[in-house]
């Protein structure tokens, strides 16, 4: 019997890392996940997954890991990614972001690994001319975590221009929404991502979500952004892992569907999934908020032949609810 690939995942206990961990195992991998549970949470560790607590950023641990389990690929998800948390303790997050993204790069060129899948963002692009916006745009991230993704990025690329490594940058537009079969879901320590906490508010957890600005150049005023359902995201990675073990070249691909939503779209959808509307507060603007991200996905469906499944909005409140629903 053909022994199972074994693909390293760090971040695997958090929301986007441990639906991919998922989706490994149900296409036969094997999984191991490094992660220091800082923000993720052991429960979502999935069943058959190998766990090892530790940081990215402690380099002996990462190479430790390495040399024992003998993946054939990292997926690197484990990264700090509130942006504005962000904006008010930059140096930790270029400290978590960028420092654990060297550590790898150095284990896997120690230790003989050449496919390397990175977990960035749309922040990269900052505010962008034109939406949706496509990966050869201008980077011009206006918030510390953009620019820590941006960073990290060329140090990506760089690595891979003076070693056999091959890697796939997937930038992320707004990830909502939970595994259809219940197995993993949105956790956070804080309730920041707007689907999340609209789904709290909906059901009592809160009793208020805010807006944060009205006064955006957008057609009600407030923010827009696209939302991808996160098991489609997870695909994505599982996709460009067997697109670079198959022989496929290096690349960036936007991840997203290329529809935006405002915000006020957002609460109104929420509220009408859940059966009553939500009690919606406005707010001055957040810091590092641009008006505008939609993806331009046309390379990433041309590249992989990727094929999103939960392509609307309603599908993913519906998710993201019957989760939180549920959630111990």
């Amino acid at each position: 019997m053909k022994k199972k690939q074994k693909i390293l995942v760090t971040g695997g206990a958090g929301y986007i890392g441990s639906h991919t961990a998922l989706a490994l195992l149900d296409q036969g991998y094997d999984v191991v996940i490094l992660d220091n549970l800082s923000t993720g949470f052991h429960s979502l560790i999935p069943q058959g997954a190998d766990f090892v607590k530790g940081d990215v950023c402690d380099r002996d641990t990462v190479i430790g890991l390495l040399r024992e389990h003998r993946p054939v690929a990292v997926m690197h998800f484990a990264a700090s990614l509130v942006v504005e948390e962000s904006v008010k303790k930059p140096l930790s997050y270029y400290q978590n972001n960028l420092i654990g993204t060297m550590n790898l790069l150095d284990a896997c060129r120690n230790t003989g690994i050449e496919s390397f899948i990175f977990s960035s963002t749309a922040a990269v692009y900052g505010d962008p001319d034109k939406v949706p916006v496509a990966e050869d745009a201008k980077l011009a991230p206006i918030n510390p975590y953009g620019h820590s993704k941006m960073m990290a990025e060329q140090i990506i690329r760089d690595t891979a221009a003076t070693t056999d490594l091959k890697y796939m940058i997937l930038r992320y537009f707004n990830v909502a929404g939970a595994d259809e079969q219940g197995r993993s879901g949105q956790m956070h320590k804080a309730a920041t991502h707007l689907i999340y906490r609209a789904v709290k508010t909906a059901l009592g957890q809160f009793d208020h979500i805010k807006v944060f600005g009205d006064d955006y150049p957008t057609e009600d005023g407030t923010c827009v952004r696209d939302y991808i359902h996160v098991s489609d995201l997870a695909n994505a990675h599982v996709t460009s892992l067997e697109y670079l073990l198959g022989g496929g070249p290096s690349d960036t691909l936007n991840c997203g569907y290329g529809t935006g939503y405002s915000v006020r779209k957002v609460l109104d959808t929420v509220g009408g999934v859940a059966g009553q509307p939500l009690n919606v507060i406005g707010d001055t603007r957040r810091a590092g908020d641009p008006a505008q991200l939609v993806a331009d996905n046309r390379k990433i469906m041309e590249t992989l032949n990727w094929a999103p499944k939960y392509n609307d909005l309603d599908v993913i409140v519906k998710s993201a609810l019957e989760w939180e629903k549920n959630v111990d």
